[in-house]
């Protein structure tokens, strides 16, 4: 293994400053990295010229001791449904093929100011609607971790940032950008065995983040560990003016104590007992159970607690995803940008085949849905009544998280990020894409229904040698708290993505 992958961004830049590695090297080596390992599909899209350029650059900056900080050339992926000027965003769409927008989005721009490198764009399902990373049409991405990528015997990323997931986990990249909807960022994360993070809905801004639900939907965060993933994100977060939905106030940038340093024995852990559901695998729950005691262990109050509304939660985010869906869809029409049918015989038909001829199958099925949902006649009874459940839901967090005379407060909750090890691509093929969404997300759309922080951290091997994570979550603004108890499981567990993945791959 080439020595710089083993570094974390810290001692990468500290590389830089001493002269003991050079930004265009990295940058070249991932470069080829990625040529090679093009059988995981990963990326839609390599920037190289700009890759390249941006790595001289730094270069230059580290040679006149002018370097912009810890990000400053650390090699970056983005997901192709943030909006990059001079690269294509296709959302792995036909509609978007040929898409190369005038802009960055706010999250781009703020990676490209603190001098990181974009190696490229990383696939996804097409418009983000999926959960396996297995429908775009630059075709699926694979997960490194696979015992063969033969037919169809592979292990799907997971989605829809799979591809973001699956170049972080190969060491193709130091970090990369998802985007996380109902668990979009965490449940690849799981699955390819790296850090993923759902940050506060409004901590990130979305402008320049081709929406897919407006009220769910946040930038997140992949690394191989939880000190680069609050490098990454003290780059990112903070109030943008061309998103209003961003906090107001001023962000503080993060600093987690040492881990000798973190004493645990005033925190809460909850437990929701809802989450050990019947579909849960026999490792998962002993791999929560073992955390569980770790952190009990180490003097830390853990008890059950209940969200009750957990049960409905998935249905409810199924009803409001698509009705958002279908109003975020309506502005491909081709007629303003996007892909553009030749049929223009009238108006509607022009917007009906270039919709026929842009989108896939599941989008297509949301959009229908969406709108059926959102017809007078059916709209106080599912849409109206999915926004009364899911405040019950944002409620359900609230009693926890602060305390009451009749609930005791946690600080933090400890949860399955999915309920098993990543599966083998037939096994997820043969459900719809609707079961699919069902299964993976149940854990993590929670979340972002109420809008708090989420993390996914990889604590073992399951014995089929694949990883097995699990999920933390907290008060809004409270990921100081959540990233500081993740770092210190981090440390007990001592799961290294890449020694584990060389011993795996070994082991074949």
């Amino acid at each position: 293994m080439r020595r710089h992958l083993q570094l974390g961004i810290k001692q990468l830049t500290a590389g830089y400053i001493n002269g003991h590695l050079s930004p265009l090297s990295v940058a070249e080596q991932a470069l080829q990295d990625a040529s090679s390992l093009k059988t995981l599909n990963a990326f839609v899209c390599m920037a190289t010229d700009l890759a390249l350029q941006q790595a001289k650059e730094s270069a230059q900056r580290y040679a006149d001791q002018r370097s912009l900080g810890s990000l400053d050339g650390v090699t970056i992926a983005i997901k192709d449904n943030f909006c990059t000027s001079q690269v294509p965003t296709t959302c792995a769409s036909r509609m978007l093929q040929d898409f190369v927008p005038p802009y960055d989005a706010t999250v781009c721009a703020r990676l490209r100011e603190a001098g990181a490198v974009l190696l490229g764009k990383t696939n996804l399902d097409q418009f983000a609607m999926g959960a396996g990373t297995v429908d775009s049409i630059y075709g699926p991405t694979k997960n490194i971790w696979s015992e063969s990528f033969a037919a169809d015997n592979w292990r799907i990323a997971g989605g829809s940032s799979g591809g973001s997931a699956s170049a972080v986990a190969a060491g193709l990249c130091y970090a990369a950008i998802g985007s996380d909807t109902g668990g979009s960022t965490r449940n690849p994360a799981s699955y390819c065995g790296v850090v993923g993070l759902k940050p506060t809905y409004g901590l990130c801004s979305r402008h320049g983040l081709i929406p897919l639900v407006n009220s769910m939907d946040v930038p997140g965060i992949l690394t191989r560990s939880v000190s680069d993933c609050v490098e990454v994100l003290n780059a990112i977060a903070g109030p943008d003016a061309l998103d209003s939905t961003t906090i107001r106030q001023p962000y503080k940038k993060l600093q987690l104590p040492e881990v000798e340093q973190i004493d645990l024995r005033s925190l809460r852990i909850g437990i929701p007992k809802e989450y050990h559901c019947d579909a849960l695998s026999t490792e998962v729950l002993e791999t929560w159970t073992k955390v569980a005691d770790l952190l009990e262990c180490a003097g830390a109050s853990v008890r059950q607690v209940s969200l009750p509304h957990t049960a409905a939660s998935i249905f409810v985010y199924s009803i409001l995803n698509q009705c958002e869906v279908a109003s975020n869809m309506a502005r491909y029409d081709g007629i303003e940008y996007g892909h553009r049918a030749a049929d223009e015989r009238s108006t509607e038909q022009l917007y009906a085949q270039t919709r026929a001829e842009g989108f896939n199958q599941v989008v297509k099925t949301r959009i229908l849905t969406g709108n059926f949902l959102l017809l007078r006649k059916n709209y106080d009874h599912y849409f109206e009544k999915a926004l009364r459940v899911r405040r019950l839901i944002a409620e359900d967090f609230a009693k926890v998280f602060e305390a009451s005379a009749a609930n005791e407060q946690v600080d933090i909750l400890l949860t399955p990020t999915t309920l098993s090890e990543a599966p083998l691509y037939k096994d997820f093929a043969a459900l719809s894409n609707r079961d699919q969404c069902a299964v993976q997300d149940f854990c993590t759309q929670p979340a972002n229904m109420a809008g708090i922080p989420a993390v996914s951290i990889p604590v073992r091997l399951s014995t089929a040698g694949l990883p097995l994570s699990l999920q933390l979550m907290s008060n809004s603004l409270n990921e100081q708290l959540l990233l500081t108890v993740a770092r210190w499981i981090e440390a007990q567990v001592e799961f290294d993505c890449l020694e584990s993945l060389q011993r795996h791959v070994a082991s074949l």
